[in-house]
């Protein structure tokens, strides 16, 4: 999954799941011969890539951008496979290697496939890193969806909002909360339609991040529909892989509740047609949804109609939006003096205290002491500086 926001127990959490572990190590040991180079995309702790070196690589490159690189490499160490692993801490989009890889492992999803620069990631590894008759792991995910009955998660998901007990309007904040995703683990039995594929990611192929796709059911007995629920299957390699579906053991994934505006009663025969698109924009996914369903007694009139996106669930501060409009006039605060300063005083000739020291003489109405301000100048060199 993404390494970003995971802290240690996180990253247990993941090793812990059986299911992903051993079909990942299964993966790597149909894939890895002696003397390959592999490299390991969102290494973590490192534990996939001390596994190549296990299995015979002679080097492997260990990508990580966050500070859990550091575990990594005392991990390697332990193992005695700290002089044939290279580590970079950084976006794998951001390094270059010397010799491109045998094998390329990754595992950058989110709760679905179509999580921040996943596919780009990949898109970029593949044609930079893999050496010709290569092998990516993971092969192909594919994301299926199915309409299903959810009372209790729906309850829990509105009635904070329905049933305040200061006796507010709050739908405001209801319809927000219906607009997001969640991650519920629901059961078989709680789907109201067969499961219908939306889209299929060939990774050894894909260039394009986004995805648009219109799913149709017909209703299988009679219920309440809540909304949909969204899982992949993956296939990490020939028959190696596994599903984060509710006819499935659980995975660390969970997988994607996408509710409705309401709950809406259904009949066996019913119609339900989705129109599902996500598009990759900056460093987040837009997800949008139409949700169309026909009349029982008299078809092709629809009865119920929701348009429906993640957008609509965002939090938005006028006063911070209106600071990102083009014709906005911006102007350093005091803030941002004090941290211009700190970088422009990162020319290379003075160490963080005497940076620290220079700031606290200058702005002394804000820094009493200078390790005040070393604080200040250490996050500056942490995110700018070579």
């Amino acid at each position: 999954m993404s390494s970003e926001a995971y802290n240690l127990s996180g990253y247990g959490s993941m090793l812990a799941d059986r299911i992903r572990i051993d079909a990942f190590a299964q993966a790597l040991r149909g894939a890895v011969r002696p003397g390959n180079v592999v490299m390991d995309i969102g290494t973590g702790p490192g534990v996939m890539a001390v596994l190549a070196c296990q299995l015979g690589a002679k080097r492997v490159y260990a990508i990580e951008p966050s500070e859990i690189i550091q575990i990594a490499r005392e991990i390697a160490a332990a193992n005695r496979c700290a002089d044939n692993i290279e580590f970079f801490e950084d976006l794998s989009t951001n390094v270059t290697v010397p010799f491109r890889a045998d094998v390329i492992v990754s595992d950058l999803r989110g709760v679905l496939p179509l999580y921040t620069f996943h596919i780009p990631s990949i898109v970029d590894a593949r044609r930079r890193f893999l050496a010709p008759g290569g092998t990516l792991i993971a092969q192909r995910d594919r994301i299926w969806a199915a309409v299903v009955e959810a009372p209790d998660t729906y309850g829990k998901i509105v009635d904070p909002w329905d049933h305040n007990t200061l006796g507010q309007d709050l739908t405001l904040a209801r319809r927000k909360v219906l607009n997001e995703f969640h991650t519920p683990r629901l059961s078989p039995k709680q789907l109201l339609t067969t499961p219908k594929l939306w889209t299929t990611i060939e990774y050894n192929t894909v260039e394009n991040p986004d995805v648009r796709g219109t799913l149709q059911w017909t209703v299988e007995r009679n219920g309440t529909g809540h909304g949909i629920l969204a899982w992949f299957d993956t296939e990490l390699a020939d028959n190696v892989g596994f599903s984060t579906g509710p006819e499935t053991p659980e995975t660390v994934y969970s997988a994607a509740f996408i509710p409705w505006l309401e709950p809406v009663p259904l009949a066996a025969g019913q119609k339900i047609c989705v129109e599902l698109d996500a598009r990759l924009l900056g460093e987040e996914y837009f997800w949008r949804w139409t949700t169309q369903i026909e009349s029982a007694e008299r078809p092709g009139e629809t009865v119920a109609r929701f348009e429906q996106s993640r957008l609509q669930s965002a939090v938005v501060s006028l006063p911070k939006l209106h600071k990102r409009a083009s014709d906005f006039v911006p102007q350093l605060s005091s803030e941002g003096l004090i941290r211009r300063r700190a970088l422009d005083l990162m020319d290379g000739s003075a160490s963080l205290e005497e940076i620290a020291r220079r700031l606290t003489a200058e702005f002394p109405e804000r820094f009493a002491k200078w390790q005040q301000a070393l604080s200040v100048a250490g996050e500056a060199s942490a995110v700018n500086s070579l």
